[in-house]
């Protein structure tokens, strides 16, 4: 399911654009509520990446059950994909999918 460079880490944050507290599971990867995300790793889990610049979510891509959000960081422009999980806001979803 995920690469040998995968590193799974527990955590809890802030999101740094809408403010929620995000209880992590080992596999979060961007807020719930607003979909946005950070750039803080490498590769998945790694927290090696120095930019940590905020990632936007800009569109929905796949087909049902299995639907990403590719986000673009803010600041350096790198886009990644990150799978749409069951607790994410499913408004918030379609809404950027109608982007």
């Amino acid at each position: 399911m995920f690469g040998p460079k995968f590193q799974r880490r527990i955590e809890d944050f802030t999101c740094g654009f809408c403010g929620e507290q995000v209880k992590g599971s080992g596999y979060t990867n961007h807020c719930p509520k607003c979909l946005w995300s950070k750039h803080v790793d490498v590769n998945p889990g790694d927290r090696a990446e120095n930019c940590c610049g905020m990632m936007e979510p800009m569109s929905v891509e796949g087909t049902s059950p299995e639907y990403a959000i590719l986000h673009r960081c803010a600041r350096c422009g790198v886009e990644r994909r990150n799978k749409v999980e069951a607790t994410d806001d499913m408004t918030a979803v379609i809404k950027i999918a109608q982007k």
